[in-house]
């Protein structure tokens, strides 16, 4: 199951990377609930094993094409973010000072604070885009304005899988042209 999850996550990874038009050096935010992965209420029966999968494979995807991941936490750590530290140095983001646990936070972003290589957490993000597994409400970490996008995979394990990306804002009226 582990080896099938991580196939899984990279190839919605890819797909949304693709469809977004990701640069080096850009930010997607992953939401992962292992419960939901499970097919089980998200934040009951959570997984350290799915947790570790998850992140492994989205730090995998986003490093072989230059990208930083931010692995979103749940609300009992409001919602904050692990990135490595130097994503949160080139975008100017606030660290803050709190370790998530599989308990407070939740598996996969205990999991991604273990596997990168200079975890820190900071509160808010301006991402890129953003994977949702399992309906964690990942579009608060996405620039405005976010577009949804369905993947071919529409699930990891049993959980949902959603994705936005930012794209530039349509001003002006109806003589104005579009890119």
């Amino acid at each position: 199951m582990i080896d099938e999850l991580e196939a899984q996550v990279g190839a919605a990874f890819e797909e949304l990377a693709e469809a977004a038009k990701l640069q080096s050096g850009q930010i997607v935010v992953l939401g992962t609930s292992t419960s939901e992965v499970l097919g089980e209420k998200i934040g009951k029966a959570g997984s350290v094993d799915v947790g570790y999968a998850i992140a492994f494979a989205a730090l995998e995807a986003a490093r072989r094409r230059g990208l930083y991941l931010a692995v979103q936490g749940c609300e009992h750590i409001n919602r904050a973010l692990c990135v490595e530290a130097e994503c949160a140095k080139a975008y100017g983001l606030e660290i803050v000072g709190v370790a998530p646990t599989a308990k407070a936070g939740g598996a996969c972003v205990a999991e991604a604070h273990r596997l990168m290589k200079q975890a820190v957490m900071v509160e808010h993000i301006a991402a890129h885009a953003g994977l949702d597994i399992g309906d964690t409400s990942i579009g608060m970490h996405i620039k405005f304005v976010q577009a949804v996008f369905r993947p071919t995979l529409r699930r990891v394990g049993k959980a949902n899988v959603t994705c936005l990306y930012y794209r530039p804002k349509l001003v002006g009226g109806e003589r104005a042209s579009y890119l």
